[in-house]
């Protein structure tokens, strides 16, 4: 021992001091200690430096501080010291440092209040805990709760969970969250929602119970024991609640900062409200018991909303407005009874003023007289033998008497409400078990102790010795487990003190035996204790300086207690006809009703209050008493007395659970630690005594594989034998001297107290050697290595620096020389560079020279030239101007003169002309004359037409040539014009010529200093562009930049867009993924529906079979879950549905099944009615058609005929049917109660014999059709090619005719005929294909506005969602009936349609190829004749179908359907399939079957193999969904199924990798696209199914795989644990390790690889895979402080990377399993990066961008070192990392979801095995089936 304690206490070794502030004190000692010494040499933290004396007498050391791996532990128990330092510590540390309020100490949760809200008691949380072991998890409230709740379910026993702590610890929320988790995982077992109600419970009990005290605002005033109950499927049922400790004196009396019960407050605060105006309340102020504190608010809390939420709470319960009402009236009247004025009326009696307004407001509201109330408030009366006396009391006594009344109404108020409470919640179901919550004072004591605080410790003690006994007898229990020699554990009995309270002439009994003295006193009473307890027991003290009080030593601490009050308040009592005065009230039921009997009066619980007296306690009496004993005689001690031992006998009768609340500070500081408050909880509440125990005996308990795994390093290689548990022995016998320090069990290995930090010391030394080692020859080879690298780079250093040296001195020389030559050619160049310069500018000079004296020249001559014209134009001008006016002159002259001889010629002629003989002489010759003149006449004539001819030719010359004149001159007038103009000019000019030559002269003068300015520009020219071009090349190069910047800002404008296009296209992503989420979760929804519908079902036909013992129901085939998918268009099987709807309603309510056949009956007339006008639509079609096509009127002649003759066949058909319609309904009326639909039945029969007799019919009548339609084109032919004038009613004639066709001519006339019939036929064909083309696009739109709908109506689903479950179920089945009618008929209308399109098309087709086969048939043989036709009808019709290869098509019977599905689908063993037959067989098969169902165009045939394919299915997975072979086997399938319906459904997006074959094996007559998107629903459903079945199967494997197993062994070893024992990482037999997952990972790929499930679907399970992996992982890791270390890391990261190498195997890298695990991978990161400065810091914050702010922060919380070279995070870090996360905008959630599910999508994957090719085998039992 001395060895061991000088190896401990050694230098560096940290103990823990005694100190006044801080309680306990770190040091570290500074000197070894060497035994015998008197002292110790110590440091403190602060570097101070002191002398430890130790006790001269006991020599004890102090208590050494636990190594820093095992500070911060979740269970006290797992330190290694044991005492209460180490565990004050520890607390401190968890609270502060990591934020954890939990805390285990053995079987004990310790619990510190916070004073914050924090987000751990969300649902999340609650699920993660949900099924967990104790020990697996972080401590908290929810893992006690899930341990009582596994234990009551496990060991069929009654559990009891203890809260107690100090008022402001958190009992009361502690409390609450544990009923909470009970309401949340385990539901209720009826609609009543009774864990909402017990809820609901909280805010009464916290209004008429809690009151603001110094230490809390909502502190609970009395006590609480609430029993859950639950049925044998451990779902809640109900609850009882019992109350204890009821402070009533608060209801008259508050201390300062005080409140009284809220309650009174809340209705205070709502007196203005219309409803309380007769309650005549007002401000709290305003009444004394209300008043008294001086603090009537309370900080952020509402009263009035407060009032609102309580009264909402007795809504819920049950407690309608009227007794709400009156339960605010009584306690209105308490408030008005405490404001009742007593004045003294002398020294021995009172009075009260009369008309006092509280006491008539009191009155007024209990309905009680005014003077019988005064009377007895101020009098009582006595009683003897024989008189009886009425005494009147003092205003004092009056006063209590008053306020005892008021305490005593307020505990019958209580009471009747927890009665009332408890009715709401008790039920009529069967308690199985149930689960006890207790929420009680903890130990107190105060400055002042009175009858309260020791009916308080009194309880705690009784506690407590339960509390011992059941942690010492666990202790007993684990040792003989383990089968170890054990002895007493020496521990507190607290017995004798129990004894010294309850025992016979105990306190309790004296003071009862004193009460019942006539003069009995509190002296008296103390005498007597002191007299029987003073020297006879130890517990019991005296205190020095008085008389009334004595000291009792309880567990935690000595109390004292005055004795003044103790005799009043144990007798409790009141004034009896105060109380007969309140009985008496006539107008108030409820007042009545609460001063019943007492047994009427008992409360479901059997609490009954005091009877009166100034008490603070209201305590429950024993039941087991006689009722008609006088209740009220017995003392308030004894109830509590005979209540609290009725306590323990249901503790003891359970499993206890205890929850220690603890309040960290006084001041409700949020984690604030004070110590000396913390240190004095711990002892009161049993802490530090649980530490005791487990200390006395061995604490620490180690399996023999964790042993050998943590302290493997301690051992040598010949220690280690192939037997653990012996090398464990012999390794503990050399390092422990001392065998009493540890024992050897069975399975574990245990120490005592101090052993474990004893092998931790060792460990570290062996392994702090070990790296001095490592570290030693690692420097060494670093060192060397640095050397020699130093010496490398010496030399190369040197080589590189003379080598630069010689290269500088060369490069010098070289440009020494080539400066020279450089100088040589520029100054060579700078010469001749000027004389060049000086040679251009001379030449230059003299070019500008000459060229100014030539231009000036030439400008002379231009002006003297131009001068010369001028005069020349000017006097040619002058000359015409004269020589036309002598001109003018000279004619005038000449007109003049002979003017003058024409007058004097013609006076000379005149008198000639007078005389005879001139007369005559001229008429010689006249008539010669005038023959000549006549013909010179006409000759003029003649000549004067030519001339007028020329005339007018000259005058249109003229005209021409005058107005050409006329412009010339006005164009001379204008030259005129400009030559006075430039005369003038011309002079000034001249001006200018002379001015211009004297500037010349001065420009001369001038030119000389030009050219010197020049000069000497040019120069400066020369300099500013040299500048210039300096500049320009620095804004190049600015330039360059500037185009570089731009460039790589265009580019990362281009990378942001990318970036901002991939963001936008990745939220697209998301948002087609949480789309298709929201849609598969609703569809997930509708079939549970769907299921509880089927259940529902089941239930109603089995009641159904109970109360008919005679009738056996059949399952219908219009169930819910088929109508769905069933579209139903044929009249008989509606009336077949309808009958199978008649056998399923027998059972359900009458109501219902009258609206079905109501709404049945409005949807068969709406059909009738659309039937109706669908065929006068096509009537007008056909009549429209008819007037277009005019030109074809013979060959549509035929068509009409024949569409005649349908409609006469489809009418005789109708009538057939509806005739054995009857016939099928009488008979199934007939045989109703003996199973008409049942196969066998008469009624079956009959309806199988209609049916074939139906179908052999309907063949006839096409055949007959078809004959007919082949004659009445024959004949139409033959009119049409005959000559017109002849006639066709002989048949004779028509039969020559024919036989005319023998010649050549005939024929080719023929074969022109059938050519022209030909075309008309195509021509016709191609008008019905667009009407067709035309007819289906209207379909489409049709089948689109049914798809809108069918969204509508789910919508209307996610609504109904959010209803309550009885509105949520009828309101959908009454949506899915309507929906689904409609649906049915519309496309029933829809597809009746198109398949009467279809067919006529068809049938027309074969009719016209037959026909033309006909007429070659005749031509060739040209002997038949119509006649012959017409006898012999077999040949053209019936032409047998030629047989071809297989065309991949299966052919059944239609009573072999059930065969076919049951083999195929219900009895199909997938092993075998999966293993021997090619994948999708199942798929093949059905798929076959159905494109012959399509091929003879049967509709109901494709209907119902759908419908029992689906439901089939359904049920199969509803059978064997835990199944993982079975749910792939027909995931697989199914999709296949899904894809043939795409490949082969004639779409051509989905036909552009098939084959031609595949092609033409497509589906010819139905559209199944609404089917596909009911089979992808299906698919989706088994998708979940897979992932359900999937996730159960690994869940158990995660987090023993992931995170416990050790896959590196030896990298974190194992570090003590507690009491609670964590799962092993070692791999013992059964546990699971990461093989294990990997081996079922690759056992499911193996298994979907087999089954031929999609590629792309198995990468989405893979993805989905794992991220239940990563979210599990990661979770527990959040939640599970030992695993968050550095080793633990390593371990994850190489855990990750082994599931990435089997990805990377797998080849599935690219499904997006990887990213999933990122959270986890920067979770493990985390763990390992450093975590000390700020580039730390935000090094982390880049890193982890997975994570959000929440799992960063907890995760550095966590952070435990394993080893001593690891070190802690700081709390200064941790704040800076959330500094800078607090930007970040993400959910406050701090664990992932693991419940969610991806949206499932399946990509179309074409087959490219051909139908032909599939053969079936035997072992399927299909011989039914036929190939076609």
């Amino acid at each position: 021992m001395n060895r061991e304690l000088e190896y401990m206490f050694v230098e560096c070794a940290r103990v823990w001091i005694p100190d006044a502030e801080e309680v306990w004190k770190s040091a570290e000692l500074t000197k070894d200690y060497k035994s015998g010494d008197a002292s110790l040499q110590l440091m403190l933290e602060d570097g101070t430096n002191i002398e430890h004396k130790l006790d001269p007498k006991t020599k004890n050391l102090p208590y050494l501080r636990n190594p820093d791996i095992l500070v911060g532990e979740n269970d006290l128990t797992a330190l290694s010291y044991l005492h209460e330092p180490a565990v004050l510590h520890n607390l401190k540390v968890r609270f502060i440092d990591s934020k954890l309020i939990y805390t285990y100490c053995g079987i004990v949760l310790v619990a510190i209040n916070p004073y914050e809200t924090l987000p751990i008691y969300g649902s999340d949380i609650i699920n993660a805990y949900s099924g967990q072991n104790m020990g697996d998890m972080d401590p908290h409230i929810f893992a006690v709760a899930e341990e009582a709740y596994k234990q009551m379910a496990r060991d069929e026993r009654n559990q009891s969970i203890i809260v107690s702590g100090e008022s402001g610890a958190g009992k009361t929320v502690s409390a609450k969250y544990a009923m909470r988790y009970f309401a949340t995982v385990s539901g209720s077992a009826s609609e009543a929602n009774v864990e909402e109600k017990v809820l609901a419970s909280n805010p009464i009990m916290e209004a008429i119970g809690n009151a603001k005290t110094t230490r809390n605002d909502n502190s609970s005033r009395f006590g609480k024991y609430i029993e859950i109950g639950f049925d044998n499927r451990f779902r809640i049922i109900g609850a009882n609640m019992r109350t204890y400790l009821l402070e009533k004196s608060r209801v008259v009396f508050q201390a300062d900062e005080e409140r009284n019960y809220h309650i009174f407050y809340q209705l205070c605060a709502s007196a203005h409200l219309p409803e309380f105006k007769n309650l005549k309340l007002s401000s709290a102020n305003d009444f004394l018991y209300t008043r008294q504190g001086r603090s009537p608010v309370i900080d952020g809390v509402d009263d009035t909303k407060e009032l609102s939420t309580t009264r909402n709470a007795f809504t819920l319960l049950g407690i309608n407005e009227s007794y709400q009402m009156g339960l605010f009236q009584v306690l209105a009247a308490i408030l008005h009874l405490g404001n009742v004025e007593i004045k003294d009326r002398d020294s021995d009696s009172s009075v009260i003023p009369p008309n006092n307004r509280h006491l008539t407001a009191f009155c007024d509201l209990v309905g009680v007289t005014y003077p019988d109330m005064s009377q007895w408030l101020c009098h009582r009366k006595l009683k003897t033998a024989t008189e009886t006396y009425v005494k009147p009391l003092p205003r004092l006594q009056a006063t209590n008497a008053r306020d005892a009344l008021s305490k005593h109404i307020y505990a019958k108020l209580f009471n009747w409400i927890v009665e009332h409470v408890n009715k709401a919640l008790i039920t009529n179901v069967k308690q199985h078990s149930f689960i006890g919550v207790l929420d009680i004072y903890g130990f107190e004591t105060f400055e002042i102790n009175s009858f309260e605080q020791f009916c308080i410790n009194y309880a705690n003690e009784k506690l407590q010795q339960q509390f011992n006994m059941h942690v010492f007898k666990l202790e007993q229990e684990e040792y003989m487990k383990e089968q170890i020699p054990w002895t007493l554990i020496d521990f507190y009995d607290n017995q004798p003190c129990i004894n010294l309270i309850e025992a016979k002439m105990g306190i309790l009994d004296l003071l009862d035996e004193e009460c019942k003295m006539p003069k009995g006193s509190d002296d008296s009473w103390a005498q007597k204790l002191y007299n029987t307890h003073l020297k006879t027991c130890s517990l019991f003290e005296k205190p020095r300086m008085s008389n009334r009080a004595f000291i009792i030593q309880h567990f935690a601490d000595k109390v004292e207690y005055q004795c003044d009050g103790f005799l009043e308040k144990n007798k409790d009592t009141v004034n009896e006809e105060q109380i007969n005065v309140l009985k008496a009230s006539k107008k108030f039921d409820l007042l009545v009703e609460l001063f019943q009997d007492e047994q009427k009066a008992t409360s479901p619980t059997g609490q009954v209050p005091g009877t009166g007296g100034r008490t603070r306690l209201s305590v429950k009496p024993d039941k087991s008493r006689d009722s008609k004993s006088k209740e009220h005689k017995k003392t308030v001690g004894c109830q509590f007395r005979n209540s609290l031992q009725m306590l323990m006998d249901t503790l003891n009768a359970t499993t206890p659970h205890y929850v220690r609340c603890i309040k960290p500070n006084d001041f409700k500081l949020a984690f604030s630690f004070d110590p000396k408050r913390a240190v004095q909880q711990l002892r009161a509440c049993g802490v530090l005594e649980t530490i005791r125990i487990s200390a006395a005996g061995f604490p620490s308990r180690w399996t023999y594989q964790e042993f050998f795994s943590r302290y493997r390093v301690l051992m040598k290689q010949k220690d280690v034998l192939p037997d653990k548990k012996l090398t464990c022995k012999n390794v503990l016998e050399k390092l422990v001297q001392d065998q009493d320090k540890y024992q050897f069990g069975k399975t574990k290995i245990f120490f005592r107290a101090g052993q474990v930090a004893y092998l931790e010391k060792l460990r570290a030394d062996k392994l702090r050697a070990a790296c001095i080692r490592i570290q030693k020859t690692i420097r060494c080879w670093l060192a060397r290595k640095k050397y020699l690298r130093k010496r490398s780079a010496a030399i190369t250093i040197q080589r590189f620096t003379r080598g630069y040296q010689a290269r500088c001195l060369a490069k010098f020389m070289r440009r020494t020389q080539a400066a020279t030559v450089i100088q040589k050619y520029q100054r060579m160049y700078v010469e001749r560079k000027r004389y060049r310069q000086k040679q251009a500018a001379a030449l230059v000079m003299q070019t500008i020279l000459r060229a100014y004296m030539a231009r000036q020249k030439y400008q002379a001559l231009l002006r003297e030239h131009k001068a010369v014209i001028i005069q020349k134009y000017i006097r040619g001008w002058l000359a015409r101007c004269w020589y036309k006016r002598c001109l003018l002159s000279i004619v005038y002259l000449q007109c003049c003169m002979r003017r003058m001889k024409a007058r004097r010629e013609l006076k000379k002629l005149k008198i000639e002309a007078r005389s005879v003989e001139h007369f005559k002489k001229l008429n010689k010759g006249m008539e010669n004359k005038i023959m000549q003149l006549q013909r010179k006449v006409d000759e003029q004539n003649k000549e004067n037409r030519s001339i007028n001819e020329k005339l007018a030719g000259l005058e249109n010359s003229y005209t021409v040539e005058s107005e050409k004149l006329r412009g010339e001159l006005s164009r001379l007038r204008g030259v005129e014009e400009d030559a006075k103009s430039k005369g003038s000019q011309v002079m000034s000019l001249l001006e200018e010529l002379e001015r211009l030559r004297k500037e010349l002269s001065a420009t001369q003068q001038e030119k000389k200093t030009i050219e010197d300015w020049a000069q000497k520009y040019r120069d400066e020219m020369e300099k500013m562009v040299s500048e210039l071009k300096d500049q320009n090349g620095t804004l190049k190069k600015d330039k360059d930049d500037l185009n570089r910047l731009i460039q790589e800002q265009s580019q990362q404008m281009t990378e942001k867009m990318a970036r901002v296009i991939v963001e936008e296209t990745q939220q697209l992503e998301t948002d087609l993924n949480e789309e298709r989420s929201r849609y598969q979760n609703l569809l997930t929804e509708h079939l549970r529906l769907e299921e509880k519908y089927d259940d529902l079902k089941e239930a109603m036909a089995l009641s159904s079979n109970v109360s008919k013992p005679g009738h056996r129901r059949t399952d219908s085939t219009h169930s819910s879950n088929e109508s769905e998918y069933t579209y139903n268009s044929e009249y008989a099987e509606l009336e077949e549905g309808s009958r199978a709807a008649e056998d399923v309603t027998r059972g359900m309510d009458t109501s219902l099944t009258l609206k079905l056949q109501k709404r049945l009956t409005e949807l068969e007339q709406e059909k009738q009615s659309l039937r109706n006008e669908l065929e006068n639509k096509e009537e007008q079609f056909q009549r429209a058609r008819a007037r277009d096509d005019a030109e074809f009127k013979k060959a549509r002649g035929a068509e009409l005929e024949y569409e005649s003759l349908k409609r006469q066949e489809l009418e005789s058909e109708n009538k057939k049917l509806k005739h054995d319609l009857a016939e099928m309904r009488k008979s199934l009326l007939g045989d109703a109660a003996t199973g008409a639909g049942a196969p066998g039945s008469p009624a079956y029969k009959v309806l199988l014999d209609q049916l074939n007799a139906s179908c052999e019919e309907l063949d006839v009548r096409k055949e007959e059709v078809l004959i007919l339609r082949s004659q009445l084109v024959s004949q139409k032919e033959a009119m049409h090619h005959k000559d017109e004038k002849e006639t066709m009613t002989e048949p004779s004639v028509y039969a020559d005719d024919v036989n005319k066709l023998k010649d050549a001519d005939e024929l080719k006339q023929a074969y022109i005929g059938v050519k022209d019939t030909n075309r008309l036929l195509e021509h016709q064909l191609q008008t019905q294909r667009r009407t067709y083309d035309n007819e289906v696009e209207v379909l489409r739109g049709e089948l689109q506005n049914v798809k809108e709908e069918n969204n509508r109506q789910q919508q209307l689903l996610a609504q109904n969602l959010q209803l309550p479950p009885e509105a949520r179920i009828e309101a959908s089945l009454q949506h899915e009936i309507t929906r689904l009618t409609n649906e049915n008929l519309d496309l029933m209308e829809q597809l009746e349609k198109q398949d009467r399109t279809i067919r006529k098309l068809k049938k027309q087709l074969k009719v016209y190829s037959k026909r033309i086969g006909e007429m070659g048939a005749g031509q060739a043989e040209g002997q038949t004749s119509p006649g012959q036709m017409v006898d012999e009808p077999i040949h053209p019709v019936n032409i047998p179908r030629r047989e071809k290869d297989f065309q991949g098509m299966l052919e059944y019977k239609k009573e072999d359907e059930l065969k076919l599905v049951k083999n195929l689908i219900l009895e199909l063993k997938p092993r075998g399939v999966a293993v021997n037959l090619i994948p999708g067989l199942p798929a093949y098969i059905l798929f076959m079957c159905l494109r012959h169902a399509d091929y003879v165009n049967d509709d109901q045939k494709v209907r119902t193999l759908l419908t029992s394919t689906i439901n089939s299915i359904k049920k199969i997975l509803k059978k064997r969904g835990d199944d993982f072979e079975t749910v792939s086997f027909w995931l697989a399938n199914t999709c296949r199924f899904l894809h043939c319906l795409k490949q082969y459904s004639g779409d051509e997006a989905f036909m552009k990798h098939n084959t031609q074959r595949q092609n033409e094996h497509s589906l010819s007559n139905f559209d199944l696209a609404e089917y596909r998107q009911v089979i992808s629903d299906l698919a989706i459903q088994i998708y979940q199914q897979l992932i359900k079945c999937m996730e159960n199967i690994l869940q158990p494997m995660i987090v023993s795989g992931m995170l416990e197993h050790e896959t590196i062994q030896g990298v974190s070893g194992v570090k003590p644990t507690g009491l609670r024992k964590r799962t092993s990482s070692i791999a013992d037999e059964g546990t699971y390790t990461l093989d294990s997952i990997l081996r079922q990972l690759s056992a499911f790929h193996s298994t979907m690889c087999q089954h031929g499930t999609d590629p792309e679907l198995i990468k989405q399970v893979v993805k989905q895979q794992f991220y239940i992996i990563g979210a599990v992982t990661l979770n527990n890791l959040l939640l599970r402080k030992d695993m968050c270390s550095w080793s633990k890391g390593m371990q994850i990261r190489y855990n990750v990377s082994q599931l990435e190498e089997w990805l990377r195997d797998k080849g599935l890298m690219t499904c997006g399993a990887k990213e999933t695990l990122e959270p986890l991978i920067q979770a493990a990161q985390l763990l390992q990066v450093k975590k000390k400065t700020d580039e730390d810091a935000e090094a982390i914050c880049s890193m982890c961008q997975a994570l959000t702010t929440a799992q960063i922060v907890k995760v550095l919380n966590l952070y435990t070192p394993v080893n001593e070279f690891e070190e802690r995070v700081s709390v200064a870090f941790i704040r800076t990392i959330q500094t800078r996360l607090r930007d970040r905008c993400e959910s406050p959630q701090l664990l992932m979801d693991t419940k969610m599910i991806y949206p499932v999508t399946f990509p179309f994957n074409p087959s490219s095995l051909a139908l032909e090719t599939i053969q079936i085998p035997s072992s399927l039992n299909l011989g039914f089936l036929t190939r076609v």
